[in-house]
C-alpha cells in the first residue's frame, strides 16, 4: 500500500543484527568505514565532506534515492525552516544539502517536489534568508507556504496517548513520498530537536503539544506520520540557546549526515554526534517503548562512512 493510501485509509478509519555505530562521546567524531553500496544497512552515518557530496555517497550506499521514488511520483521534502536566520548560524537545514535532494529526486523521475515549513518567524523571511527558497528553485522544485490554517486538514491520531487529533498540511497528505530533512540542534525545550520533532512543522496547532506533555505528543504523532526517508543535518551544529539562531558562536562544525527509514534510530544516532545518549532525550525513549522504531543502535546494521 502506498504511503499516502495509508495516510488516507488511517484518516477515515482512524488508525537485524549488524556492526555498531562508534561515536566519541564527546567530540561527536564517530569512527570506522565501509562504504558498501551493495549492502543492505538500516542506517548510514557519513562525515567529513560538503552536504551535497555526503548524501551523494549516503543515498548510494542504500541504492540511490531510485529506492525511495518512482517515476511521476510527488515528493514532499521537509526541512527545517523556521528561523529567519542566515545557514551560518544553523537554525535552519542547510540549504546545499536541501537543493541536492531535490536534484536526487527528479532524477530518480519524481513528477513534482514540493518544499514547506510552518515557520515560527514570518515565513517568508525565513524561506528567504535560510537559503532554502533559492535552494529549492535553483533545483527546480517548489516552496510552497504553509502559514495559514486553510492549508491543514484534521487527522486521528488513534495510538496517541496524548495527542489523538492534528491538522496536518495538505501535501503531506496528498503526496506520494515524504522525505524528512531536519538538522540537529539544541532545544530549550526538549534538549534537542532532531527527526521526530522536524515533524511539528507539518502541523497547525503546535501550541497544544507544548501544553500537554510535550515529548508523548512528539513520540504520539509520529505513531501516524512515518517519512519514507530520514536525513539529519549534522554539518554546521548548533550547540547551545537553541533553536533561534543567536550567534555563530554557539554553532560547531561538524560535517555530518545521519539517514535512514527509522526515524528513532535516526535522532537516537543524532544524539551522539552532540555528545549526549538516546536515554538523555525523553520523547527518543518514549517513540522506543511504542514500538515506532528502535533507538537500541547495537541492533542494527550501519555503513559508517568517513570522506
Amino acid at each position: 500500500m502506498k504511503r499516502r493510501d495509508f495516510i488516507k485509509k488511517s484518516i477515515v478509519g482512524g488508525i537485524a543484527a549488524g556492526t555498531a555505530l562508534t561515536f566519541n562521546k564527546y567530540s561527536g567524531v564517530f569512527a570506522g568505514n565501509g562504504f558498501t553500496p551493495e549492502s543492505n544497512f538500516d542506517l548510514i552515518a557519513i562525515k567529513g565532506g560538503e552536504p551535497g557530496i555526503m548524501f551523494d555517497k549516503a543515498i548510494e550506499s542504500l541504492g540511490g534515492m531510485s529506492s525511495f521514488i518512482s517515476k511521476n511520483q510527488t515528493v514532499v521534502v521537509k526541512p527545517n525552516i523556521g528561523w529567519d536566520c542566515v545557514p551560518e548560524k544553523a537554525a535552519n537545514t542547510n540549504p546545499a544539502l536541501v537543493g541536492r535532494i531535490i536534484e536526487h529526486c527528479f532524477n530518480a523521475g519524481a513528477k513534482e517536489v514540493y518544499v514547506f515549513d510552518n515557520t515560527c518567524n514570518k515565513w517568508n523571511k525565513c524561506y528567504e534568508n535560510s537559503g532554502i527558497e533559492k535552494a529549492v528553485k535553483d533545483a527546480g522544485g517548489k516552496i510552497v507556504p504553509a502559514h495559514t490554517e486553510n492549508y491543514y486538514h484534521e487527522v486521528n491520531i488513534t495510538q496517541g496517548k496524548k495527542l489523538t487529533k492534528a491538522k496536518v498540511h495538505e501535501l503531506i497528505l496528498e503526496s506520494d513520498v515524504f522525505i524528512n530533512v531536519p538538522i540537529l540542534k539544541d532545544h530549550s525545550s526538549t534538549d534537542l530537536t532532531i527527526a521526530m520533532k522536524n515533524l511539528m512543522g507539518i502541523v497547525w496547532d503546535r501550541m497544544y503539544w507544548h501544553k500537554n506533555d510535550l515529548h508523548q505528543c512528539i513520540a504520539d504523532f509520529s505513531t501516524f506520520i512515518k517519512p519514507d526517508l530520514n536525513i539529519i543535518d549534522a554539518y554546521r551544529v548548533m550547540k547551545e540557546n537553541g533553536p533561534r539562531g543567536v550567534s555563530v558562536d554557539d554553532v560547531v562544525i561538524y560535517k555530518t549526515q545521519i539517514i535512514s527509514t527509522d526515524i528513532v534510530a535516526a535522532d537516537a544516532a543524532a544524539t551522539k554526534i552532540f555528545g549526549m545518549e538516546p536515554e538523555d532525550i525523553a520523547y527518543i525513549n518514549i517513540a522506543d517503548e511504542m514500538k515506532i522504531g528502535t533507538k537500541n543502535l547495537e541492533n542494527l546494521s550501519i555503513n559508517r562512512i568517513n570522506l
